[in-house]
C-alpha cells in the first residue's frame, strides 16, 4: 500500500512539472512575440478612474497585435486598433521606423453603472514598429477597416533581394 501511495505521488509530482513546463513555456512565448505589441497608455485627469468603479483605475497597457509582411514592392503593416475610430489615429515615418499614435476615448453607455471588470486600456499612446527596408515614406497609403489600421509602405529600392555570391 504504501508503494503504491509512492507511485500515486510520483505520478502526481510528474504531471505537475509537466502542467507548470507548460504554463511556463506559454508565458515565455507570450512576451517574446508580444512584447513589442504591449503598448502604454497615458490617461487624461478626467479619465483617472472611471467613476462609480469599485476596482483600480483603467488598465494602463494593453496589447495592439500587429504584423509586418514584405513582398517584392512593398512593406505591409497591418496594426489592431480595436474600439478606435480612424481619426483619432496619426501614422508617421522616420527612416525606417513606423510611428502610429493615437488616442482611444472611454465610452460609458450608462453613469448610472458600476463597473466590475476593468480591461480595456484608454488614454493616447505610440506604438513603435522598425521597419525592415527603408520605404517612400511619401508614397504610403493606410486604410482602417473592422478595427484593423492597413498600412502599405512601399520598399525604396523596390527590388527583390537577391544572394551575393563570394568569390
Amino acid at each position: 500500500m504504501l508503494d503504491s501511495l509512492r507511485q500515486s505521488g510520483k505520478k502526481i509530482g510528474n504531471e505537475i512539472g509537466r502542467a507548470w513546463d507548460s504554463l511556463a513555456e506559454g508565458w515565455r512565448e507570450m512576451f517574446s512575440r508580444g512584447s513589442g505589441a504591449l503598448t502604454q497608455f497615458v490617461h487624461g485627469k478626467e479619465e483617472e478612474h472611471p467613476k462609480d468603479s469599485l476596482l483600480v483605475p483603467f488598465p494602463r497597457w494593453s496589447l495592439l497585435a500587429g504584423e509586418v509582411e514584405e513582398t517584392d514592392k512593398e512593406i505591409v503593416v497591418r496594426l489592431e486598433l480595436p474600439g478606435m475610430q480612424k481619426e483619432d489615429c496619426q501614422i508617421t515615418v522616420d527612416g525606417n521606423v513606423l510611428y502610429v499614435s493615437g488616442e482611444k476615448h472611454a465610452e460609458r453607455s450608462s453613469h448610472d453603472s458600476t463597473y466590475h471588470v476593468m480591461e480595456r486600456a484608454y488614454g493616447s499612446f505610440q506604438r513603435t514598429i522598425a521597419l525592415p527596408r527603408n520605404v517612400f515614406a511619401d508614397r504610403a497609403t493606410a486604410a482602417y477597416k473592422n478595427g484593423v489600421m492597413t498600412i502599405h509602405l512601399p520598399k525604396a529600392n523596390g527590388e527583390k533581394s537577391h544572394l551575393i555570391p563570394v568569390s
